[in-house]
């Protein structure tokens, strides 16, 4: 069994719910790694996949999760179930994708992390905020009433072109 599936058989249930134990354990470890991350302005994750998690204070599995949950603002992708401990890592994080995803993902814990502050300004981080959750807005248009002329321009009533039964 891979690292990758160790994590996810260790953190998910069987019907795909959090095991609580697990993530409040991570969770903690995952924040610290942002705001080092965040404070020193390093986006660069580089190196053997065993020595970064122990610089990163995490165990094999905790480590995958990790880069589980990054994966979406990497520059490049990541077969998580092909990483092993010698596995050599060489990624880059665009904090803009990150910020967006934790906000998309609802951790207000991350997205309110002060070392953003030596990323992004106050305004361009609330610009990506409101982008970001504009982007799963689903916009519906007016509904066309069955006496209003017809939206294919036929100058009909819908009711006797496009909205016929």
């Amino acid at each position: 069994m891979g690292i990758y599936e160790k994590w996810l058989e260790t953190a998910y249930d069987q019907r795909g719910g959090l095991v609580n134990s697990v993530w409040d354990a991570h969770l903690p470890l995952e924040q610290a790694v942002y705001e080092k991350m965040l404070e020193t302005k390093n986006n660069v994750i580089k190196g053997k996949f065993s020595d970064l998690a122990a610089e990163y204070g995490m165990n094999h599995e905790s480590m995958a999760g990790f880069l589980d949950g990054i994966s979406g603002a990497l520059n490049s992708v990541l077969d998580m179930d092909e990483i092993t401990e010698d596995s050599e890592i060489d990624v880059l994080v665009n904090f803009e994708t990150l910020y967006k995803k934790m906000v998309e993902y609802k951790a207000e814990h991350l997205v309110t992390l002060p070392q953003w502050d030596n990323i992004f300004s106050a305004d361009e981080r609330k610009k990506m905020f409101i982008e970001q959750k504009k982007s799963g807005t689903v916009v519906i248009g007016q509904k066309v009433g069955r006496n209003d002329p017809c939206t294919c321009n036929s100058g009909k009533k819908y009711k006797k072109c496009c909205g016929g039964s």
